[in-house]
């Protein structure tokens, strides 16, 4: 009876350890000998760590992770450091392919997998243009304020305000043309969750009903929700 409950117990083990995993995570960091990497992602608004490697020698391995829906996930790189390098990516089932190099983690990142990752990458890609205006508006801010020049600084203010709209405006816009990609309520809860709610309402009610049902669908709804509840007993 003994010798027959150890057996099982073993065979229970090698059918876990067999398990395959919802997705798989394949990396290649190039000049990278050794380091722990992470694969972590949000869970009840806390980072959990769902995977790590110890890398001694060979700069290619993989990750692993369950998902239930469409999700970003962190690629953390400690080299040992003080300040840990993270990539940021969309994935879904299947299989993500990350190739990038040690000296440059983040900007060398080339990711290949799911198609809400092709999106990001779209929306990534506009709002870098976004991102250099602000960078000349802080410079000339902190040039006219050493300048003392109230009047460049009003009129800086009032560039930076119109910036501020028009990307809140494409963001939207963006949400609103991938509304069957969870991209869309993801984009609404971290880029312009302070944004007016019959924004987030236009995109929430335009989602298509497997994006309402996601991860980022159901937080979105329940955002929503809560700002609605707040404002009426306020």
């Amino acid at each position: 009876m003994k010798y027959l409950l150890f057996i099982l117990t073993i065979l229970i083990l090698v059918s876990c350890s067999n398990k395959e995993r919802d997705l798989t995570v394949k990396v290649n960091i190039k000049g990278l000998k050794k380091g722990i990497v992470f694969l972590k992602k949000v869970k009840d608004t806390v980072l959990v760590t769902v995977d790590s490697i110890t890398i001694n020698g060979n700069s290619e391995f993989e990750l692993y992770s369950d998902i239930e829906s469409p999700e970003v996930f962190f690629l953390y790189l400690n080299k040992n450091t003080s300040n840990d390098d993270r990539i940021l990516f969309f994935a879904d089932k299947g299989i993500t392919e990350i190739n990038t190099t040690l000296k440059n983690f983040v900007f060398d990142a080339k990711i290949n997998g799911s198609k809400q990752q092709k999106t990001l990458e779209e929306y990534n890609n506009v709002l870098s243009r976004f991102n250099d205006q602000n960078l000349n508006l802080i410079k000339g801010r902190f040039e006219a304020q050493k300048e003392g020049d109230s009047s460049k600084l009003a009129s800086i203010r009032k560039e930076s305000d119109n910036l501020i709209k028009r990307k809140y405006l494409y963001t939207v816009n963006f949400a609103l043309n991938n509304k069957d990609s969870e991209v869309a309520p993801y984009l609404a809860l971290t880029e312009i969750y302070n944004a007016q709610i019959k924004y987030l309402d236009t995109i929430n009610t335009s989602l298509t009903p497997e994006v309402k049902t996601s991860k980022y669908g159901k937080k979105l709804q329940l955002f929503i929700d809560n700002i609605k509840k707040y404002e009426k007993n306020n």
